[in-house]
Order: structure tokens, then sequence, then C-alpha cells
């Protein structure tokens, strides 16, 4: 029986999704995406899951798309608009579930394995790690919302620069660019990933997931309307019982324990 091409582990209160097809350098066909797309929403909808973790096995994150689903993609540009929001959804789940998503990084992290990334919030990346979106050198462009979210991460002049040169950035460059948060040994990948994950659970989880969601929705707003968003997502959290618990817990001098409620 092959392998699941997507596995999913879950540690307490932590979701790890693993790519798994490492003799494909974890290169995304239809069904991975398809597989992927399931255990987001197992994540998401699992209320005892408050981070998740997205991480590749074998040599590298991914290495972009499957060449033989490249080979298949629909041949009229109808169909093929069509077909393109069904591959978008996917990493737009990732993007707005009301959890933190966490990527760890290692090896290569090419084309839509890159847009993979993009779709999360925290990008951990080992020393070594190399980023690319090579789209231009086959006559494309990143479509599954890569071109949208390298732009709003790294700003319009670079965003340029790394998809119309289809250029390689190692870690260190893509940490001073802010494409990703930290840059480790590759023994320290998956431990400083759980320091992430630690930090991330150390806060209250309804106020993370608004405080994600008003600054996904609000960056490229006025700022009377951002701030309106705030209002709004505040009023909802000032009422639960996780603001008491904060509150006393600061009184208490202790750790907060949070209920999600």
């Amino acid at each position: 029986m092959a392998e699941p091409l997507v596995l999913s582990e879950k540690k307490d209160s932590i979701m790890i999704i693993t790519l798994n097809r490492p003799s494909k350098r974890n290169a995304v066909s239809y069904e991975m995406a398809l597989a992927l797309d399931e255990q987001i929403d197992k994540a998401a909808e699992d209320d005892k899951v408050r981070v998740v973790v997205l991480r590749g096995e074998g040599p590298g994150f991914s290495a972009g798309i499957d060449f033989n689903m490249l080979a298949r993609m629909p041949p009229s540009p109808p169909a093929f608009r069509y077909f393109l929001p069904k591959m978008q959804e996917v990493f737009n789940k990732m993007e707005t579930m009301e959890k933190p998503v966490i990527a760890a990084l290692h090896g290569f992290c090419f084309g839509l394995g890159l847009e993979m990334a993009l779709a999360t919030d925290f990008r951990i990346a080992a020393e070594g790690t190399e980023f690319a979106l090579q789209e231009t050198e086959l006559g494309l462009i990143p479509d599954v919302g890569g071109t949208t979210r390298l732009t709003r991460v790294v700003g319009v002049p670079l965003a340029k620069e790394i998809i119309m040169t289809s250029r390689r950035l190692d870690a260190r460059e893509a940490l001073d660019i802010h494409l990703v948060n930290e840059v480790v040994l590759r023994d320290e990948l998956m431990p400083a990933v759980m320091r992430w994950v630690e930090r991330l659970e150390n806060c209250a989880p309804l106020a993370i997931g608004l405080a994600k969601k008003i600054i996904d929705r609000g960056a490229h707003l006025d700022r009377l309307t951002f701030m309106a968003l705030e209002g709004l997502a505040q009023s909802t959290l000032i009422q639960t019982d996780d603001v008491k618990e904060g509150v006393m817990a600061k009184i208490e001098k202790r750790k907060p324990e949070f209920k999600g409620k």
C-alpha cells in the first residue's frame, strides 16, 4: 500500500502536517494538494488544536509543482481559470484559519512550495535552505498566491526582482528581507519551531486567531477602517472567559490557563 502523500500527527495541542513525498522532493501533485486540504480542514475543525506546524519529509521542504500535473493542466484559458481557484483555496484555507501555522523549512523551498510557505504565519528556516519562485523560467508566473503574498511580505521592488528574475535566495537573504522569521542550524529546526509553539501557547487562542484575521484583512486598508476592525474584534474578545483568566493570572502572578472560550 502506498504511503500517504501527507501525514498528520497530533501532539497535545499541536498538529504537525508533513509533506510525505520525499522521493519526488515533495513536488506537489493535485493528489497531494487534496490530501493537504483534508489535513488543513481537520486542524481547523479540531478545537483542541491550537497551533499547526507544516514541514517536509526528506531532503527539503518542497521542490514546487509536480511537472506531471503541470502537463495535465486544462488546455483552454476558461477551463484553467475554473481549475486554478481549487488550488488557491487549499492555501487560502491555511491562511484564513484562526490558528497560527508555522512552516519548518529546510533544504529547498521552490515554486509552489514557497507559495505554500507564504500562506503560513511564521516561517522558520534551517541554514542552507534555498528559496525561489522560478515560474518565469517556464513562461509562467506564480499563480497560487505567490505573486500576491510575496509582494505583501517583501514589497514591490523585491517581489519584482525575485519573481521576474527567478533568482534564488539563501536562508540569510530570506531573513534579511523578512521572508522568514528565524534561521537556525539544521539540527535545531524543530526545537526552534517548538519554541515558537510555546510562545504562542502562552497567549489566548481566541485573541491570536482574531489578531491573525485582523492583520491579514486590514494591512492594506486605510487607518480608520483598520481601527474599526480592531474595535469589532475587541468587542467580541472582551466578553470571553479568557480575558478574565488573563487578567486574574496577572494579578495573581501565575501562568494563565486559557480555554479558548
